[in-house]
């Protein structure tokens, strides 16, 4: 390249680049023409054509407010210094894919999109402030510092705005204020620092706002405050070595899964609370959380569906104190919820707690009450969510309301057995209330022998052979008749005539039903629980 051909910016910067001192063609340029570099030149100077640096010298190439004309080509190429194109304009993509900087920096520039697959930074990849009309990719690439896009408007709207597939970060991620139309995808990405998300916007409707399938980062994965999402946010198997939080965060996919985050690894907290929105579903199963799965003074709605989706997540601790209940179904089935906390004002319709365990419940409250927390179940009969229950009392020394949760489960079962098994549970209920109950047995048994001693001592049977007969006793004789096994004479001494006969079959079979029931309740009692 000659040099006379250069306009007024380029020889500037052409002239500066050997000592790397910034051009910024805003300064004394009042054309906009004057400003104009050609994307040539920056090639040019990158691969190696302008003057040899004296002793001392740092080449870079800084250039400020230009327009850049041209296709800027620096595939697989490398570029040993430092490249800073601030607040320029570009017309065409520049192509940068396999190509190896030092650092690379384009702060507040315009550009119709960027492909940079496989390049390799050594340092920091900034976009902070870009305007980008087309696709930004950097699929397999390799970030050894910061990947900066804080506060830049990518839109690719129908498509992958932004592509990252299998890119490496050795820094963070910082993409707070980030506004996308499009796709965002970072699927198989690994972070080395944190993934900032604050603030930012993603808008692809009908489609993937976030698809960060398989990441994995090493400090915390951030979407608080201020992140909103139209369409899936998608996290299923990430791995994340410290939090996530989506606290104060507005995510919308109306009618489908709002944030999927199926086999996610967290070593901290998995924060989805303190003000958190949701227009759609959240499904978390299989999800492995070391600390606290919160979703304290969230706002859930998905009508009709399943709202949010625990099946066999793992949590230490588990908050469902949303801000009010959730509306759709919140599956629980086979999750290992830690201390739960959760109040009867935000219980949802319809929860299902088939296998779900839980170490204690932070307010255990009055049996009655928990019931109508286990009712609300739509699964129909399972003893394991009473079992469960009356297990988290036992281990608070509740050994009353234990029992109350363990006749409230036989209740239930009761529903589904045939006619003639309902009719002996409803007389095993009333008699000692499955062995769960066992006061009302001694209760009936005292009630019918003061009704069978008041009638027998005015009316007393005739002896079976006078003169042999032991003397009579009302209470003796009734109680003979009451106990099956034990016999006190009295019974095969005397024979009642009339109505003395049938109230002393009545008490006979009473004492059987309530020997009967008796030891099945207690039997059952020992060996289920």
């Amino acid at each position: 390249m000659r040099l006379d051909e250069l306009g007024a910016a380029e020889r500037q910067l052409w002239n500066s680049f050997s000592q790397g001192t910034a051009v910024n063609v805003r300064d004394g340029m009042s054309s906009s023409a004057v400003r104009v570099v050609r994307a040539q030149v920056i090639e040019a100077l990158l691969l190696g054509a302008g003057a040899e640096p004296a002793p001392g010298d740092r080449p870079a190439l800084r250039l400020t407010g230009a327009r850049i004309t041209g296709s800027l080509d620096l595939r697989f190429a490398e570029i040993a210094m430092p490249v800073a194109l601030a607040d320029c304009r570009f017309d065409e993509v520049p192509q940068l894919q396999g190509a190896r900087f030092r650092e690379l920096a384009l702060p507040g520039s315009s550009l119709p999109g960027l492909a940079a697959d496989m390049a390799q930074i050594g340092g920091r990849l900034v976009l902070a402030g870009c305007h980008l009309t087309g696709p930004l990719t950097l699929n397999r690439a390799e970030i050894h510092g910061d990947l900066d896009l804080r506060h830049a408007v990518i839109t690719a709207p129908g498509a992958e705005a932004i592509s990252a597939v299998h890119s490496a970060i050795s820094g963070d991620a910082l993409c707070a204020g980030l506004a996308v139309q499009g796709g965002f995808r970072v699927s198989g990405a690994s972070i080395d620092g944190e993934f900032d998300l604050q603030g930012a916007s993603l808008n692809n409707p009908g489609g993937n706002a976030l698809d960060a399938y398989h990441v994995q980062i090493t400090e915390d994965f951030t979407f608080h405050p201020g992140f909103r999402a139209e369409g899936r946010v998608l996290l299923s198997g990430a791995t994340v070595s410290a939090a996530i939080g989506f606290c104060g965060a507005v995510l919308n996919n109306a009618g489908d899964v709002a944030l999927e985050a199926v086999d996610v690894h967290v070593t901290r907290n998995f924060d989805l609370g303190r003000g958190l929105t949701v227009n759609g579903g959240i499904k978390l199963d299989g999800s492995d959380i070391g600390t606290q799965l919160s979703f304290r003074d969230t706002m859930l709605t998905h009508p009709g569906e399943t709202a949010l989706s625990l099946r066999m997540t793992r949590a230490r601790e588990t908050d469902l104190r949303t801000r009010r209940p959730i509306a759709g179904t919140v599956d629980a089935r086979n999750a290992q919820l830690g201390t739960l906390y959760d109040t009867p004002d935000t219980w949802p319709a319809d929860i299902r707690l088939a296998e779900a365990t839980y170490d204690a419940l932070a307010h255990p409250l009055a049996a009655v009450e928990r019931l109508d927390w286990l009712r609300r179940g739509t699964d129909g009969y399972l003893p394991q969510p009473y079992e469960q229950l009356a297990a988290a009392y036992r281990r608070l020394g509740h050994e009353d309301e234990a029992r109350t949760v363990l006749l409230a489960k036989q209740r239930r079962r009761r529903t589904t057995l045939p006619a003639l098994l309902r009719i002996w549970g409803c007389i095993q209920d009333a008699t000692v209330g499955y062995g769960y109950r066992p006061l009302r047995a001694g209760l009936w048994l005292m009630a019918l022998l003061a009704c069978g001693a008041s009638f027998f001592a005015t009316h007393g049977p005739a002896p079976l052979e006078v003169g042999k007969a032991p003397p009579f006793n009302a209470v003796i004789y009734t109680l003979d008749l009451l106990v099956p096994i034990v016999t006190f004479g009295q019974e095969a001494a005397f024979a009642p005539r009339g109505t003395g006969q049938w109230l002393a079959y009545g008490l006979t079979a009473a004492g059987w039903v309530l020997a009967t029931t008796v030891t099945a309740g207690i039997s059952r009692a020992i060996s289920r629980q």
